[in-house]
């Protein structure tokens, strides 16, 4: 896991406002390079981190079970742009067809938590979460569906305050279109 040097990041920061024409010291900003810095340890902590870790060991199913469809809908993430290093905030939702184990609940958003928490964009976020699903869970299926606003479209350049980006990924038994057709109706009407 990698440290972030907090020390370095207000040091910038206060040369990013020297730099605007802002005197880094006046009332107001004299700890803002500080408190920057705190921010960004907590925005970029998945750097290092391996994101499978976050879901565990999977879980046998019992005998006699089958597995169909398992779907979380709304989980909130947020995740810095690296191309301007501006927020985008979003909703994701997560399907996968378990093989013969499933994972916790609680440990997908974690997951999905700490590959948001470093550069990204949404695109190859999107592709990371259906990949580490897999991956860890040996899953049959998976979709994943990101739906985010984008802090450099919405306060920048277009100021599209109102637009959002969707990005999907998808594995195995949900690439073929009918079962993915399906999962995106589960997703759109919130009845499941």
């Amino acid at each position: 896991m990698s440290a972030v040097d907090r020390d370095r990041i207000a040091a910038a920061v206060a040369e990013i406002l020297a730099a605007i024409g802002e005197d880094p010291a006046r009332p107001g900003l004299e700890t803002t390079p500080a408190r920057v810095a705190e921010a960004y340890a907590e925005f970029f902590s998945g750097i290092g981190r391996d994101a499978a870790d976050d879901l565990g060991d999977p879980v046998p199913l019992e005998d006699g079970l089958t597995a169909e469809t398992v779907l979380l809908r709304d989980i909130e993430f947020r995740s810095v742009c690296e191309h301007h290093l501006l927020p985008f905030i979003g909703t994701a939702h997560v399907a996968y067809l378990p093989g013969d184990t499933v994972v916790g609940l609680g440990r997908i958003p974690r997951m999905i938590e700490t590959l948001a928490s470093r550069p990204q964009v949404q695109e190859r976020l999107t592709e990371q979460i259906a990949d580490t699903l897999v991956a860890a869970t040996a899953a049959r299926g998976v979709l994943v569906v990101l739906d985010a606003s984008h802090a450099c479209v919405t306060t920048r350049g277009a100021r599209q305050s109102g637009s959002t980006t969707v990005t999907v990924a998808a594995r195995g038994a949900y690439t073929e279109p009918a079962a993915r057709a399906e999962l995106i109706t589960l997703i759109g009407r919130g009845v499941a």
